[in-house]
């Protein structure tokens, strides 16, 4: 049997000649081989069993000439510092929405300082992963998500239950479950992609279309939701969007034609794109 050094130099080799990423081989190697990044370095002489060699090469090959993403191999993503559960029923949880959760955290302290209870409504939750981790970051956050999908929603309570965090679900559309109740902050990171953009085949092929696609120009989730929410909001609220780079403009549009009196800010990600709206009570 060869050892991990020399699996991992072929396999990494095979990912980089067909236009894959080598780190993504690194990942599976962890995975068949229940080792974390410094175990493996630290066993790279040693072989691996049979048994988990063979999994691992056919895991590489899903990944390579399948195009199926690394996360639905391992059946798991890193959001924010948690585990959570993905396959083929969710999105796969995004680094640039880590930042959307980074921005929430901050204006819950700046917002919110004397509320005993933030109530967070998560619309459109999918794994779970904003609602969870609001809830996980912030013990004043009682947080709620909605789902239309129910093989979405049941991964989002695994997740939940997984990750033991204090959030109701409930399945339905949008606000339609929970419309008779109030929120001090809402959320969503909905599907906004226009119908006619072409995806890589990676996401294409494996991620839910009902997740992605956001009607012909990206913003029909926006025009449903922004009328919607506002029965829902307390006097004193913050409504967290994330969006297309170039939405930016058609969102503070659609915000000003349903609110009056609030603050409208947007934030870039790291890569210096608008990638999420601020809505804040003035």
């Amino acid at each position: 049997m060869p050892t991990y050094r020399q699996i991992l130099r072929i396999n990494e080799k095979y990912a980089r000649d067909n236009g894959k990423e080598p780190s993504a081989v690194k990942r599976l190697l962890m995975h068949y081989s229940n080792l974390d990044h410094t175990k493996l370095i630290n066993n790279m002489n040693k072989t691996m069993s049979q048994t988990r060699y063979q999994q691992f090469l056919r895991s590489v090959d899903e990944y390579i000439i399948k195009n199926r993403p690394v996360q639905h191999i391992t059946e798991n993503e890193y959001f924010y510092g948690y585990e959570f559960k993905v396959n083929g029923d969710v999105m796969i949880p995004r680094f640039e929405t880590e930042e959307l959760v980074d921005y929430t955290l901050e204006y819950l302290e700046k917002y919110f300082p004397n509320h005993t209870h933030i109530n967070v409504l998560d619309i459109g939750t999918g794994s779970g992963c904003l609602a969870i981790t609001l809830a996980k970051e912030n013990d004043r956050v009682i947080a709620t998500g909605t789902e239309i999908s129910e093989s979405a929603l049941f991964k989002a309570k695994q997740n939940r239950d997984k990750l033991d965090a204090d959030v109701t679900f409930h399945e339905g559309n949008l606000i339609e479950p929970v419309k008779d109740q109030t929120f001090d902050v809402i959320i969503s990171n909905p599907p906004y992609i226009p119908n006619n953009e072409k995806l890589e085949a990676v996401v294409k092929d494996y991620e839910p279309s009902i997740a992605l696609y956001g009607g012909k120009d990206g913003l029909d989730f926006y025009r449903k939701m922004i009328p919607a929410i506002k029965p829902l909001l307390n006097k004193e609220f913050l409504i967290a969007f994330e969006h297309a780079s170039h939405h930016n403009k058609a969102l503070k549009k659609l915000f000003k034609q349903e609110f009056k009196n609030i603050q409208i800010f947007h934030k870039k990600d790291m890569q210096g794109k608008d990638r999420m709206t601020f809505v804040k009570n003035k």
